[in-house]
């Protein structure tokens, strides 16, 4: 008997770890932004890429990467994403998001209300611009701006998002270690996919984190 106890306290145990850390979700929700590549696949991508010195800014807005568009109905790209990965959310007939539960993969903060978290780009905007897209076409900027296929978009806390900015790995990783190596991983894809540039203290840092996955 003092088995079968034994098992069910280390399963219950094992259920509240998976709740705290965000893997139980609601059946129609999906956890966090898409699977990004292995590492290995990630390591192959980072060596084809372009090194080369960071663009500048100049003509750079955010208005030139048209986002948060209309995905379906009344559901714009930020509320299909917060749909995505929070656990048991409930939307309005205009699509907001008016209850759930969201778990920010970057800091590890847990959220109950949907204005505390932000839609990250997992390559910023402006980062972007710099390593290439300021010679797409505006089509081509708002595809990448709401690309909901490759692991470009994610909700995490908003100050967190806010701290991170334009900033490229080499000087901004998320806080909680232990996603890093999905976080490197995800930016070298998008990078890869978009055919966008790097710089060498990016492509340092990309390497440093990726040979530890």
């Amino acid at each position: 008997m003092s088995g079968i106890y034994a098992r069910r306290i280390a399963v219950a145990a094992a259920t509240v770890a998976l709740a705290v850390t965000g893997l139980i979700t609601a059946p129609s929700a999906q956890a966090a932004l898409p699977t990004p590549v292995s590492a290995a696949t990630a390591r192959t991508y980072l060596a084809s890429l372009t090194v080369a010195t960071e663009g500048s800014t100049t003509g750079y807005s955010r208005d030139l990467f048209p986002h948060w568009i209309t995905q379906s109905g009344s559901c714009d790209t930020r509320e299909v994403v917060l749909k995505r990965d929070g656990t048991n959310v409930v939307q309005s007939s205009t699509c907001s998001a008016t209850s759930g539960s969201w778990y920010s993969e970057y800091d590890g903060a847990t959220w109950t209300a949907a204005s505390d978290l932000d839609i990250d780009h997992m390559v910023p905007l402006a980062e972007a611009w710099r390593s290439g897209a300021n010679s797409w076409t505006t089509a081509q900027r708002q595809s990448f701006a709401n690309d909901l296929t490759r692991p470009q978009l994610i909700a995490v806390t908003d100050n967190v998002n806010q701290s991170k900015g334009d900033q490229d790995p080499a000087t901004w990783l998320p806080s909680r270690t232990a996603y890093r190596c999905t976080y490197v991983r995800a930016w070298v894809q998008v990078k890869y996919y978009y055919k966008l540039k790097i710089d060498s203290a990016e492509k340092t840092a990309l390497n440093s984190v990726l040979s530890g996955c």
